[in-house]
């Protein structure tokens, strides 16, 4: 990966007096503690004071990069991206917040924010060199006196011609094209494909479109660069949009070096809206009852699911899946970034342990890292966006032989899911 360059990074804003970090995870704490995120190797040979001396990794392939305060056997799992109030699902700590990288793919983020509170003022691990500057980001305009041209159809690489007169520093957001899905607002989720370039030199910056993934995140949750943090809000989805972010919309006055973006650049994106998904969004279809030897589920629309057990069924051994509601889009694959509303019950009563539909807010992890109990990696992964399905999860794969608070040691779940969106993303955007 050495021929590419490294991506905006994550704002790492840290936030005060919040409690556990896992406290809103599906049926709580995993056992252990510290949270592991993927990051590249270029990333990795950037961030200053890492918490342990690292073997030197190959550039054709991510790493892992442990980046908290406490460091653990286990990954504590769950990085909140719901807004303030909502409970977190796993703010790190340490702040390293850095870049996942899917195959050669990026995301845009935007490393070490400032902070007010003492802890993200202790942070000191994020490179220094993506940390935006102080200066207020400019108020947008929809026009500009020259600006790059645009060509191609939604949902396609556009092509950018980028004008040969210097740009004026106005950060502009124009939509080239409105689509016909839900407005965006502020907090929902949003999956966009971009691509970018930078105005100074021409030359391209890797977006998802280069990758074959989309970008998922919350928008205007103040984690991204302001040129793409809230842009996305009051468009529908389908809309395309050019964005001309001069750097106080960026990375500020230092730039970004180890993407060949200067002090003075100003970036040019193209951002096509494909999903824009509320917090307290549900998924929509006619359900199918689940085979006989399954809990029963009666759907309560946005309120929390009626799962009735098998009266005198035995515990299982091994993960059972069934598919309530068949979506219709793409696999959920390891390593990406899903939202999903879910509701939780012991399967020995039926009792309620857990919802985010309670909280009216959807629950986002990143598959395949350790951040929830091993049968949700399991079942989540492979199924496809738009489903609903319901889980049932033998203690070998859910806490073991260990409590977690209302879970008894050596309890079966049942979990139903609904699986609202996926794509790239950290864990924490």
């Amino acid at each position: 990966m050495s021929d590419k360059t490294s991506s905006p990074g994550e704002a790492g804003a840290v936030n005060g007096g919040a409690a556990d970090p896992a406290a809103a995870r599906p049926g709580g704490p995993l056992p252990g503690e510290g949270e592991s995120i993927i990051v590249s190797p270029e990333v990795l040979s950037q961030i200053a004071a890492p918490v342990e001396p690292r073997e030197p990794v190959k550039d054709e392939e991510p790493q892992v990069f442990a980046s908290t305060v406490r460091r653990q056997e286990l990954s504590e799992a769950g990085y909140d991206e719901n807004p303030p109030g909502a409970g977190k699902l796993g703010v790190i700590l340490g702040t390293v917040l850095a870049l996942l990288l899917v195959g050669s793919g990026v995301t845009l983020y935007m490393v070490n924010r400032p902070d007010s509170s003492a802890k993200a003022k202790a942070a000191d691990s994020a490179p220094t060199s993506a940390a935006p500057t102080a200066d207020p980001v400019p108020p947008i305009k929809d026009t500009a006196k020259v600006l790059p041209t645009v060509t191609g159809d939604f949902g396609k690489k556009p092509t950018i011609e980028v004008p040969k007169e210097a740009a004026e520093g106005t950060f502009v957001v124009k939509q080239l094209s409105e689509g016909d899905g839900p407005k965006v607002n502020k907090n929902d989720w949003v999956s966009v494909d971009f691509s970018a370039k930078d105005w100074a030199n021409g030359k391209d910056i890797a977006g998802s479109y280069d990758q074959g993934k989309p970008q998922l995140y919350q928008a205007g949750s103040g984690k991204l660069i302001p040129a793409l943090d809230s842009v996305v809000t009051g468009h529908k989805a389908g809309s395309r949009l050019l964005v001309v972010a001069p750097p106080a919309a960026a990375f500020g006055a230092q730039g970004n070096s180890a993407m060949g973006v200067g002090a003075t650049d100003n970036l040019v994106f193209v951002i096509d809206i494909k999903q824009a998904t509320a917090p307290d969004a549900t998924v929509q279809g006619e359900m199918t009852d689940p085979p006989s030897d399954f809990p029963k589920v009666k759907d309560n629309g946005k309120k929390a699911a009626e799962i009735t057990p098998v009266p005198g069924a035995a515990d299982p051994k091994e993960l059972k899946t069934a598919v309530l509601i068949q979506g219709k889009g793409k696999k959920v694959e390891s390593g990406e970034k899903v939202v999903v509303q879910y509701t939780g019950v012991l399967y020995k009563d039926g009792k309620k342990f857990d919802s985010s539909l309670d909280r009216g807010q959807a629950f986002s992890f990143v598959t395949g890292g350790g951040s929830v109990i091993e049968g949700w990696d399991k079942g989540i992964v492979g199924q496809t966006v738009g489903s609903r399905i319901e889980l049932v999860i033998p203690s070998s794969l859910g806490y073991k032989d260990q409590a977690s608070g209302p879970i008894p040691a050596n309890s079966t779940l049942v979990f139903v899911v609904d699986i609202l969106d996926a794509g790239v993303g950290s864990a924490d955007s």
